[in-house]
């Protein structure tokens, strides 16, 4: 379906976006840095499985029905950005556990891979994204532009989710350096609160991307 010089350019431009700073990025910064390495790559995962929705869809043709309301892309939109800005709040009002005064409060795993999935599901900026970049390397001479749309779109998740667990181990490696200190442990919880505010803000102020 693809010969070897499409794929190994879409793989060199997929990971050189995927390496790029950006909102996933410091939300796992975030995650990895308060909780450990185990949170962070759990958030990983979570944010590849909405990622990974979001390439079905924009295989689908849904992303681009989505990108056609004005309404759908601002309710999904404020809807992401409220649920970070929930998050943030949720973290700025932690306390550590009276047991343990200088670890912050644990969340089980499997609340935070939700956690990821809705983030990245709620993300209107990442259907746009998929559906702007995955048709620049597709040919209808090939065969299904759907298909060719979602098995790059797998590939591209398969390599986000390798650098996104790249930043978590190190950011997880710094935040065990840290442990145990009562001023890093606030400090580090208020920063993780502030990187949510500060995602959901803005994606509450981003533009559609239809300009």
């Amino acid at each position: 379906m693809f010969d070897l010089t499409t794929l190994a350019v879409f793989a060199a431009a997929s990971l050189t976006i995927s390496l790029m700073p950006g909102p996933a990025m410091l939300y796992i910064i975030a995650r990895s840095a308060s909780q450990g390495r185990l949170a962070g790559l759990v958030s990983v995962l979570g944010l590849g499985v909405g990622g990974l929705a979001h390439v079905i869809a924009a295989g689908l043709g849904l992303s681009a029905l989505l990108m056609s309301s004005a309404l759908a892309f601002s309710v999904l939109k404020y809807l992401g950005a409220a649920y970070l800005i929930w998050l943030g709040l949720r973290t700025l009002l932690a306390r550590p556990k009276a047991e343990e005064p200088c670890r912050m409060r644990a969340e089980p795993l499997g609340r935070i891979f939700f956690q990821g999935c809705l983030v990245e599901l709620l993300n209107p900026k990442t259907a746009l994204f998929y559906l702007a970049f995955l048709p620049q390397f597709t040919d209808p001479a090939r065969g299904s532009v759907a298909a060719q749309a979602i098995l790059l779109g797998l590939v591209f998740v398969v390599l986000a989710v390798l650098a996104d667990g790249a930043y978590a181990l190190t950011a997880a490696t710094a935040g065990r350096l840290l442990a145990g200190k009562r001023h890093v442990v606030t400090g580090g919880r208020w920063i993780a609160g502030g990187v949510y505010l500060g995602l959901g803000a803005l994606t509450a102020v981003s533009g559609s991307g239809k300009e």
